[in-house]
Order: C-alpha cells, then structure tokens, then sequence
C-alpha cells in the first residue's frame, strides 16, 4: 500500500507545473486579453492539429492534462485535443530507453505517432466543419470556474492556485483508486486480455491504452519489446492512451456527451490506425 501511495504521489507531482501554467496562462487570458490577442489566438488554431501533436509526443502526460483543461475553455478545438491525445503515451519513452531499444526504431514509432496525431487531427477538423457543419465555440474560460464552483476574483495568480490545486486533488484520489485496482486486478491479467486475432487484438489494446494510469502505457510497451504483441496492437493501445488527460476532460468538460463522443472518436481511431499498421505490415 505505501508503493502505490508513493507513485501515486509521484505520477500526480510531475503534474503540478503543467497544470499550474495552464491555469495561470486562461487566467492572464480572461483578465487580460483583449479582441486582437483573441483573434490571434482563434487564427493560429487552424494550425492546432499540427501544434498540438508535435507537443503531445513529449513524454509528459502533463500536455494531455492541460489540453483538457484548455478544451473546456474552448481555447483548443475538437481536432487539436484529439491530435494531442494521440501523440502523448506516459512511459512509453522511458521504457523504450530503460530496455535499450535501438534508437532507430524509438524514432520510428514517435514519428509515426506524430504523423498519425497530425493527420488524424486535420481529419476531424475537416469532418467537423465541412462535412457535418460544426462550428467552433467561442472562448469560454469562465466555464472552468463555473464546473469548478469557484469564485475567481482573488487575482489571476491565486485563482491559478485554486485551479490547480482543485485539480490535483481530483486526480489524486482517481489515480490512487486506479493504482490499487490495477494492483489487485494485476498487470498479468491485463496483458492476457490481448489477443492476436486480427481486430480483437487491436480493440483490446486500445481498451487497455483508455486506462488514464501510466501502468497501461508500461503494460502495452513492455508486451512489444518482449515480442508478446505486434506493431499494430502496440501502436492502436499507445495512441489510446491519453493519460489523465481523459480524467480532466470529464471533470472539467460540461457537456457529457462530447466527452463521450471524443472518446469514442479516440478508441476507433486508434483501432483503425493500428488494424492499418497490423495489415500493412509496417514493424519498426
């Protein structure tokens, strides 16, 4: 039980300056900002996708956290935080580096992460305003403070404190519950849930990659290098595998339904892309 207290400290820690920023960063822009920097604001988000993925493949689940925290104020589009979720993978990296995997190949699979995050980003933009005519919602960053129930008037830096801390402590207790049912269930038996059927084996790598605990990311690496589980099945769970990011984005995010809707639009996402991977043939 200490174990799992002490990493869930730890996973929760290495979060806090990223959330912090954020938060400071939406606070400066509720107080501060005016029609201009808005404006540049909305323009420079039709590059979103292309931005979003390149910070989501840092090993730092961190981006996917304040990403949600940026969607539920609508500075971010649907397409930007999508391409994020898809880039970002935990311990990915770290494990890749700690069994000495070639670097070739390292490079290979954050490579395509990133041209899968960005292509798959500009997709949904597209999907969204041209074929089912959505349009992007205004900037909204007072809703944060509204989900939260908080009154902000204490100054920019202190509501940031607020929030952050607001925050922190929700994903403490979630990742502390999820550490201990991973502990009882048992990495073993989430690994005996891939299959090497064709499909099967992608959706439940993805399935596994949707836990917001860095343990999936870990499962699902591991499993690669030891030769259990093939490029498509590694790479439809890696892609899934948005962190706590998908914990902030239902604390945060009002409108339940979207939040499901984008989850959903993550696990085909990842399945399909991992299903092309697997039928191609493509290994790194």
């Amino acid at each position: 039980m200490l174990d799992i207290i002490l990493d869930t400290l730890l996973d929760s820690v290495r979060l806090l300056p990223f959330l912090f920023l954020t938060y400071l960063c939406m606070e400066l822009l509720e107080h501060k900002a005016g029609g201009k920097l808005l404006d540049r604001i909305s323009s420079v988000e039709k590059a979103g996708p292309f931005v979003g993925a390149l910070f989501g493949i840092v090993p730092q689940c961190g981006f996917s956290a304040a990403a949600s925290s940026l969607f539920a104020a609508r500075v971010i589009s649907v397409g930007t935080l999508i391409a994020i979720y898809l880039s970002t993978s935990d311990e990915m990296l770290p494990i890749l580096l700690s069994e000495s995997v070639p670097l070739p190949t390292i490079l290979k699979i954050l490579g395509t992460k990133l041209v899968i995050a960005m292509v798959s980003g500009f997709l949904v933009e597209l999907c969204l305003h041209r074929l089912l005519h959505r349009t992007d919602e205004k900037m909204d960053i007072h809703a944060v403070c509204e989900e939260e129930h908080c009154h902000c008037e204490d100054g920019v830096l202190v509501s940031a404190c607020k929030h952050t801390l607001r925050i922190f402590v929700y994903i403490l207790l979630i990742s502390f519950v999820l550490n201990v049912l991973i502990v009882w269930v048992g990495e073993d038996t989430l690994a005996s849930l891939f299959s090497n059927t064709p499909l099967l084996g992608q959706m439940a790598a993805a399935l596994v990659g949707l836990i917001p605990n860095c343990a999936a990311s870990v499962v699902i690496t591991s499993l690669y290098v030891d030769g259990i589980i093939g490029a498509g099945m590694m790479m439809a769970g890696l892609l899934a595998n948005a962190g706590v990011g998908l914990l902030v984005l239902f604390r945060l995010n009002r409108n339940r339904t979207q939040n499901v809707e984008i989850i959903g639009l993550l696990y085909v996402l990842a399945v399909v892309w991992g299903l092309l991977i697997s039928t191609l043939g493509i290994q790194f």
